[in-house]
């Protein structure tokens, strides 16, 4: 499990990206690079780093679930992933 600070790090980055999206892209539109290096870094989308939602695990992350490999095991397991069901042969 990830520490709480890392978690509450994300949340904040994702915030300021979603904050100066418009403007960021407006400054590139007009190849405005000084004011772009005005914006604080951690307004761009590129610091964001993808965690599970539930554990906050930077590692093994499923775009299409928003969690790490293990947690979705567990849940899929559990029956709690609706339309996903443990393989068997």
């Amino acid at each position: 499990m990830a520490k709480e600070s890392m978690k509450a790090r994300e949340r904040k980055r994702q915030k300021l990206v979603e904050k100066y999206a418009e403007k960021r892209a407006k400054l590139k539109a007009e190849g405005d690079w000084e004011g772009l290096q005005k914006l604080p870094k951690n307004s761009s989308k590129v610091r964001l780093h993808n965690r599970c939602s539930i554990t906050g695990r930077p590692k093994g992350y499923m775009r299409q679930f928003g969690i790490s490999r293990i947690t979705f095991r567990e849940m899929a397991s559990q029956g709690l992933i609706p339309g996903v069901k443990k393989a068997s042969w």
